[in-house]
């Protein structure tokens, strides 16, 4: 994985790089990065409970933008993730994926046939605020509730499966839309554990 040299320079001591996107993330047409890292703590590498060695440290976020030759680091939160191969009881831990995408940055979580959550960033004050939450409860193929929360217009979405017993395509959903108010935006800067990150909680306990 080839990292610009004044980047890798920027990396703290202890932490590796697993992924990097690229993409403008503040609309000035250059080409902003984004670095997930590691850190490396021989004492995280563990064996699970299949008998497998498996590296349970977790994983944060560095976020630069591009000024012509240089970087200016504006993001270094280095554990907001839990590691990939964390233990989930029954269930498997969910797919993290990382994407740019018209100026924003989003940070989906794919849980197979359970659904999907995902966080929409937008780059402002040196900070990235969460401006959208989306989140889909599954049973297999056939979606039972949806949730689509915009943080600029303070509005949520839900859309209820009336019939959950029919096949996937054949869902007819109840749609509800509720006003909110947030006194304060959430900063990426500010988020320690996106596990411990529950947004409809938030929204119901500051009305």
């Amino acid at each position: 994985m080839k990292i610009p040299k004044p980047l890798g320079e920027m990396i703290p001591t202890g932490y590796k790089v697993i992924e990097q996107i690229h993409g403008d993330l503040n609309k000035d047409e250059q080409d902003d990065v984004v670095l997930i890292v590691k850190k490396i703590d021989k004492s995280k590498i563990v064996t699970d409970e299949h008998g497998k060695v498996v590296d349970r440290n977790r994983r944060g976020v560095l976020i630069a933008l591009k000024n012509n030759d240089t970087y200016d680091m504006v993001i270094k939160n280095l554990s907001c993730f839990s590691s990939e191969n964390e233990y989930g009881g029954a269930y498997f831990p969910p797919e993290l994926y990382f994407n740019i995408a018209k100026g924003n940055l989003y940070f989906h979580y794919g849980h197979g046939r359970y659904g999907y959550w995902e966080y929409t960033f937008r780059y402002e004050n040196r900070d990235f605020k969460l401006i959208g939450y989306d989140n889909s409860r599954n049973r297999g193929p056939i979606i039972l509730e949806v949730i689509s929360i915009n943080f600029l217009t303070e509005k949520m979405l839900i859309k209820k499966n009336l019939k959950p017993s029919e096949e996937s395509g054949k869902e007819v959903f109840k749609e509800t839309w509720e006003k909110f108010s947030m006194p304060t935006s959430i900063g990426l800067s500010e988020i320690h554990d996106f596990d411990r990150l529950y947004i409809q909680r938030m929204i119901e306990e500051s009305q």
